[in-house]
């Protein structure tokens, strides 16, 4: 699976035409008490850069925008009942839904791991 990510410190792990979309270790630590979540419903298209989600922490609320363009196929319903999975693993347990890509050429403008681990030591 390829992992990608953005400057505004979301993931996406890729399997075939199917993303997982979370937001990083770095963001997550930066908002702090994760005390909710609402994630996209299961149908919704969504637009690159296109609001996706929402954050909120004890610090803040935060947008999480789509990555990549495509439709939902699968939302992490748990985080509602737990959102400080988003904390305790942002890159694994607390993904945020599931997308099914509509251009996998939009994966080429992000980051890869490494590019990425570059740009958050710049902040």
């Amino acid at each position: 699976m390829a992992k990608y990510f953005t400057e505004d410190h979301e993931w996406l792990s890729v399997d075939g035409d199917v993303a997982t979309v979370g937001i990083t270790d770095y963001a997550q630590a930066q908002l702090g008490d994760v005390v909710y979540v609402e994630v996209p419903e299961v149908g919704r298209t969504l637009a690159k850069g296109g609001e996706a989600a929402v954050v909120e922490s004890v610090k803040a609320a935060s947008e999480v925008y789509a990555p990549a363009s495509g439709t939902v196929v699968e939302a992490n319903g748990a985080l509602a009942d737990a959102p400080a999975t988003v904390n305790e693993s942002p890159e694994d347990a607390g993904w945020f839904f599931k997308l099914k890509l509509a251009d996998a050429g939009e994966l080429d403008a992000l980051m890869d791991e490494a590019a990425y681990r570059a740009f958050v030591d710049t902040l």
